[in-house]
């Protein structure tokens, strides 16, 4: 394997770096409690990836099993425990576990426990997640089967069950 091509040409560099504090308020509050950090966008990072930290609530639950078929999803527990589904069994994910699942692997994660939990997602290549993220509870909730099927295929999303 070698590195990829260049995509800065220009010469000496420049400043371009991002900087963010860990108290900025998060980007997306849900009515679980539960909270979600853009850290790295599809659009700040030019489509290379996503970085999202997620501060998930008590007894948060979380998405069922699905896969992406353009995108994967790793996920970095940072504290508490968040329950991985890794295709073929339930896993207890506590700080420092890492699950890496590629485009057409099935997962799943949620919070059941009794105490909060909070975990990096990231996704690579970049793709725009902030569209679903801020409309995926309404989308369940509100929204016609036809409608609900065109948002999921339009974020790469596909469900199992």
């Amino acid at each position: 394997m070698s590195y990829p091509d260049p995509k800065y040409v220009e010469g000496r560099g420049e400043i371009t770096a991002e900087f963010r504090q860990a108290d900025t308020p998060a980007d997306l509050r849900s009515g679980t409690g539960s909270r979600t950090h853009y850290l790295a966008t599809d659009a700040s990072t030019r489509g290379e990836f996503g970085l999202y930290r997620m501060d998930m609530a008590p007894k948060a639950g979380g998405p069922r099993t699905h896969f992406h078929k353009s995108i994967s999803e790793s996920f970095f527990i940072i504290e508490g425990t968040v329950r991985l589904y890794n295709g073929e069994s339930w896993i207890d994910g506590t700080a420092g576990d890492f699950l890496y699942v590629p485009q057409g692997g099935l997962h799943a994660f949620r919070n059941d426990s009794d105490d909060p939990a909070s975990m990096l997602l990231l996704f690579t290549p970049g793709a725009p997640r902030e569209e679903y993220f801020e409309k995926v509870a309404e989308v369940a909730t509100e929204w016609s089967p036809e409608e609900q099927a065109e948002f999921f295929i339009k974020h790469d999303t596909y469900w199992t069950e």
